[in-house]
């Protein structure tokens, strides 16, 4: 019988929707990169520019070295890639690997604010004005893609960041694939909408995934394709697309296009601690809600993300009033 049938395949962690691997198959391909540089028209930060990327400290599919690269790994429509950035004096440098590297090279400039325009804010409080002084190279990125943004902030509905975080970790390193190149280690691409759909209704409740938030996850990759359009949409279309899906509301869908599109305007509604600090910092109201910090943002309306940004850059937050929420883990129970 030996040499009639081909080996079996190994297969993944994931039963019921894991995709099968040739024996022996390498988990990383060093292939050469492909190499882009860019000079940015201003100061830009690239750590701050990329930090609304990063979901936590153990995020798989982001990483920020001590020798000042940033590495990012992405689900692209040309297929998976790695993404690093760099920057050697007013020139930045991204070099990619995988199917999607010639996909994230081309949109290098936007990813880094290339389409922003800082210059377009106008400050009118003196904290805003000290804040914008003292971080020039805020600009704010464009990915044009959605599912990788959208699905994060889903799992961040109603509970503690660090739950989400951990959600979001726990979930990319089991089902995502390694990422291609020479990354570091552990890092991951996202899983894919189809292997979002085959995630195990028991996986979801081991990573603490209650069952509102892992349903509107599988309602979002079973539209995926169309989802994904929006990212060619204008920030306020998108977001209604968005919305058709049942349990995305205007939190979520504000939190995705503010990555997605580099949606200056698009201020987060229905946060819990966002309108107490921009009342705190804006007028000494620790207990605005959504009415009032839309009032106060009024002044810089098409840049009140911007403005938020800004705010939550400035380190003025009022103080707690109680612990924090402690961190649940339903994966227990």
């Amino acid at each position: 019988m030996a040499g009639r049938f081909a080996p079996r395949p190994a297969r993944t962690t994931v039963r019921g929707g894991r995709t099968a691997v040739p024996a022996g198959a390498p988990r990383q391909v060093s292939a050469p990169a492909l190499v882009r540089t860019w000079v940015p028209d201003g100061p830009l930060d690239l750590g701050l520019v990329l930090a609304p990327l990063r979901r936590g400290p153990g995020d798989p599919t982001f990483r920020a070295l001590p020798d000042g690269s940033v590495w990012r790994a992405s689900l692209t429509p040309a297929g998976p890639g790695t993404l690093r950035v760099t920057r050697h004096g007013g020139e930045v440098r991204g070099e990619a690997w995988g199917p999607g590297s010639g996909w994230l090279l081309e949109r290098l400039p936007d990813l880094l604010g290339a389409a922003d325009d800082p210059a377009a804010f106008v400050p009118r409080h003196k904290l805003l004005a000290l804040a914008r002084y003292r971080r020039p190279g805020l600009r704010l990125l464009r990915t044009g893609l959605v599912l990788e943004s959208l699905i994060p902030s889903v799992l961040e509905q109603k509970v503690t960041v660090g739950e989400a975080y951990r959600a979001w970790r726990l979930l990319v390193r089991k089902y995502g694939e390694p990422a291609p190149g020479p990354a570091p280690e552990r890092m991951s691409v996202m899983p894919s909408p189809r292997t979002w759909a085959l995630i195990p209704s028991w996986e979801w409740h081991r990573a603490g995934v209650d069952d509102k938030r892992a349903s509107t996850v599988l309602r979002a990759v079973r539209v995926a394709a169309r989802l994904e359009e929006a990212a060619g949409m204008a920030p306020a279309a998108a977001r209604a697309r968005l919305e058709l899906v049942s349990g995305i509301g205007p939190w979520t869908s504000a939190e995705t296009v503010q990555r997605s599109h580099g949606a200056a305007d698009e201020v987060t509604v229905g946060d819990l601690h966002l309108p107490g600090i921009v009342g705190w910092a804006l007028a000494g109201d620790r207990d605005a809600d959504d009415a009032v910090m839309l009032e106060l943002l009024e002044p810089y309306a098409g840049q009140r993300h911007r403005a938020a940004r800004l705010i939550l850059l400035s380190g003025r937050t009022p103080a707690r009033r109680a612990p924090k929420t402690p961190r649940r883990n339903i994966g227990r129970l």
